[in-house]
């Protein structure tokens, strides 16, 4: 058997430090350097040095911009091909002198943290997603960036609610000093109850007994059920009124009683607003007087109570403006104006018109009067107390072959931007969420409007919705739709308890019966959710309220014309009056 020679090969010794020796060594170790693989990328190195990666794992292979220039795109060890690395052959081993483009394709290793693998629906089973690439390090910048956005958002929403809240403050803090009646030095302070004792108050009273029902009504027109903001009408304005006396002045009161019909007598909008008082933002004050055994809830000439109260309950601030067409005065006479009209448009115009059992008191013969009927019903209190109201009813209809009194009341929107929904927009298509806006804005009138319908026992209360042509015109409106709710049913959506409503007046009636013969007024604090009681001089508001004069901001300017060529009118007529006399 014949054995080739085998060679040993020679391990180089390098006694000069790590790694194989120089190939320009001429010791006897250069034999072995000669036999080196050419083009090895290894370089001598000291142990301080700091060794660069072996392997790139973080490039993606989806996507072809990261890969390296050289090697096959096909090939899945490219991660691998240091090539790029690679100039003259060799990382300039042959070279000792270096390569002048090495520092232009020098590359500076990613020293960032390794990437954190995203959890959750989206990147577990996105398996398509994942199978070419590892999961990508969100950029810290780019975190930061969001970051810095959510505070600045944060930021600008705190400012905003704070700046809603000290407008909101102004305003109540503004309307302290608006106050529904100036209060004399000499009124004497009886009572004052906060709201917070009204919310637990309750009274359960038997069902009201008909007195009387005065007036005439006339039908209501169905067609203004299909109204809507694309076939809007116009609203007309009508020259016939309604004569709201109040309810000392009442022929029909004053009769039941001198025949001793109740104890206390009153009209459904004075009820109402005690009803509703924990819901009122605004101030608003009521007469009452105590004339012997009885007791008689009255208003004062030009009330808050005679006009409809705007945006009372609203966060908006409303302009202070007297002049405005936007104040709380202005829009409280506009919508005063627009209820009356809307009233007397949605009737039936045939000149038909049903009468009751009396015409309406206080109208003289020859006066247009409006469709309206009162009718008067006793509550039972106590066992020696009775409750007389006088209330309001507007129209009639046909339901089921059975007659059925309406109330008629219309909301008005003078402003979208105040509002913050466009009913041009919303009725039509999302009348919910237009409503929800009114409770919002307008929740004590709208309680109010329900009350006086639950005193009047109506069997419907139509609510239209009023706009103005354009929002700085106040002269010229267009009803955009009607819609029809039960009292009952309405109640309850907007958080009305009757019981609570027949306690609140039950209290402030056994509170009144306590006091002396005379005159007082209860007056709502503009600033405060309180209501006080002040006693006052019997001939107090009598000769137009002449002792309590409106600011000069506040006076009409036409009267004060009207005054000046008044004085001369009464000089002239004083010069006048001899010749005429002689």
């Amino acid at each position: 058997m014949v054995f080739e020679a085998f060679e040993v090969v020679t391990v180089p010794f390098n006694s000069d430090g790590w790694g194989p020796p120089d190939a320009s060594d001429t010791s006897s170790t250069s034999v072995a350097a000669a036999n080196l693989l050419p083009n090895v990328p290894l370089a001598s190195f000291s142990r301080a040095e700091k060794l660069g990666r072996v392997a790139d794992w973080t490039r993606s292979l989806s996507n072809p911009s990261a890969r390296p220039p050289t090697g096959s795109k096909s090939d899945s060890s490219s991660i691998f091909d240091f090539s790029a690395f690679a100039v003259d052959e060799g990382f300039g081993l042959t070279n000792p002198s270096g390569n002048p483009d090495e520092d232009a394709a020098f590359r500076l290793v990613d020293g960032k943290p390794p990437p954190r693998p995203r959890f959750g629906p989206k990147w577990r089973f996105n398996n398509f997603h994942n199978r070419n690439q590892l999961p990508q390090r969100r950029d810290e910048e780019v975190e930061a960036k969001k970051r810095e956005a959510e505070k600045d958002r944060a930021r600008r929403d705190r400012l905003y609610n704070n700046n809603r809240n000290n407008l909101h403050h102004q305003r109540r803090e503004a309307a302290a000093f608006k106050s529904s009646v100036d209060i004399q030095p000499e009124w004497n302070m009886l009572e004052q109850i906060p709201f917070s004792s009204f919310s637990k108050l309750s009274f359960t009273v038997q069902e009201p007994e008909d007195l009387l029902l005065c007036g005439g009504l006339e039908s209501y027109d169905r067609s203004f059920d299909r109204i809507t903001p694309k076939n809007e009408r116009r609203l007309e304005r009508f020259k016939n009124r309604s004569f709201k006396v109040t309810t000392s002045d009442d022929d029909v009161i004053r009769r039941l009683a001198k025949e001793d019909k109740a104890t206390v007598f009153a009209t459904d909008a004075i009820l109402a607003a005690l009803m509703c008082a924990p819901r009122s933002v605004y101030s608003w004050d009521l007469v009452i007087q105590r004339v012997g055994n009885k007791l008689f809830f009255d208003k004062r000439d030009g009330s808050p109570l005679d006009l409809l109260s705007v945006h009372e309950t609203s966060q908006e601030p409303l302009p202070e403006g007297k002049d405005d067409i936007n104040s709380a005065h202005s829009l409280g006479l506009e919508a005063a104006f627009i209820n009356q009209n809307f009233a007397q448009q949605v009737l039936v115009k045939n000149g038909k018109r049903e009468a009751f059992e009396e015409p309406i008191p206080n109208v003289s013969e020859g006066e247009e009067n409006a469709s309206v009927a009162y009718r008067y019903r006793r509550w039972k209190l106590d066992e020696s107390m009775y409750l007389v109201a006088r209330c309001e009813l507007q129209s009639t209809v046909d339901l089921n072959n059975q007659k059925s009194f309406l109330t008629l009341n219309a909301l008005n929107e003078f402003d979208p931007k105040y509002s913050g929904v466009d009913w041009r927009q919303k009725l039509e298509t999302q009348r919910g969420a237009v409503l929800a806006n009114e409770l919002k804005n307008n929740g004590n009138k709208l309680a109010k409007w329900t009350a006086q319908a639950l005193l009047a026992n109506a069997d419907m209360m139509k609510i239209g919705f009023v706009s103005r042509v354009h929002p700085r015109d106040h002269f010229n409106h267009v009803i955009l739709s009607v819609l029809g709710y039960k009292p009952k049913d309405f109640a309850g959506q907007i958080n009305l308890n009757t019981l609570n409503m027949w306690g609140i007046v039950k209290s402030i009636v056994d509170l009144c019966m306590k006091l002396s013969e005379g005159k007082y007024v209860l007056v709502k604090d503009p600033s405060k959710p309180q209501v006080r009681i002040y006693e006052v001089p019997a001939d107090a508001f009598e000769n137009d309220y002449v002792e309590e004069p409106l600011p000069e901001d506040e006076q009409v300017q036409p009267p004060e014309e009207s005054t000046e060529g008044g004085a001369e009118a009464d000089g002239d007529a004083a010069d006048k009056k001899p010749e005429g006399q002689a």
